[in-house]
């Protein structure tokens, strides 16, 4: 796992040739991320991945 400290002028991380996770804004305890992907790319956030693997 790599775990990062990003601020809102340096706010990216690229993954691989073609992922960018950017931080777009922080309120408080939240933090709102945008990741720009290929259309084929699958992207989901854990608790759709665990609600999809139990009903598997």
């Amino acid at each position: 796992m790599l775990s990062i400290t990003r601020d809102l002028k340096k706010n990216s991380v690229i993954i691989g040739d073609d992922i960018t996770v950017r931080v777009v804004a922080i309120s408080g305890s939240q933090v709102k991320l945008a990741i720009e992907a290929p259309k084929d790319c699958k992207i989901l956030r854990s608790e759709l991945l665990e609600k999809q693997e139990k009903s598997a």
